[in-house]
């Protein structure tokens, strides 16, 4: 039986890219993934962003994980990867504001609408993005981050 869920509240506070994300328990053969603990995977990824925290960030992920930026681009690899991917692209970044808004789940596989906003160097960042997680346990097993960064022009 498949079983989809959607939600249509954005969460609030915080900013941090690309999201994506989904969640399956423990035991994926005995429990579905639900909105609630993809929420809370979301709050973990919206936390380690904010806080610009590279090693929060990859205890998100399994230690096999992948994890696509950019859609043409090599994956970064496992929970090593993912660290050092963060601590650069995090490194400038200030005033961040992540939010998420989980969009499906079905499975293991979770679908997630994300905005953030940060400053690099003075200058403001917009992003808008959606993510696609693929779960094992409680924790992403594949991440693909989809998004577009707002011209100047866009940007108020």
């Amino acid at each position: 039986m498949t079983h989809v869920t959607t939600c249509g509240a954005i969460r609030g506070g915080g900013l941090a890219a690309a999201a994506l994300l989904s969640f399956a328990a423990q035991n994926a053969s005995a429990q579905q993934l639900t909105t609630a603990a993809v929420e809370k995977w979301l709050a973990g990824y919206e936390r380690a962003w904010e806080q610009r925290d590279p090693a929060r960030a990859a205890e998100l992920f399994t230690a096999t994980a992948s994890y696509h930026e950019m859609p043409f681009e090599t994956p970064k690899a496992g929970q090593a990867g993912i660290r050092e991917y963060w601590a650069q692209v995090t490194a400038d970044q200030r005033d961040i504001d992540f939010r998420s808004q989980v969009i499906a789940v079905n499975g293991q596989t979770a679908v997630a609408h994300w905005s953030a906003t940060f400053t690099v160097a003075s200058n403001l960042t917009k992003i808008l993005g959606t993510a696609l997680t693929e779960t094992s346990g409680y924790l992403a097993a594949a991440f693909k981050k989809f998004f577009n960064v707002a011209s100047p022009t866009h940007l108020y």
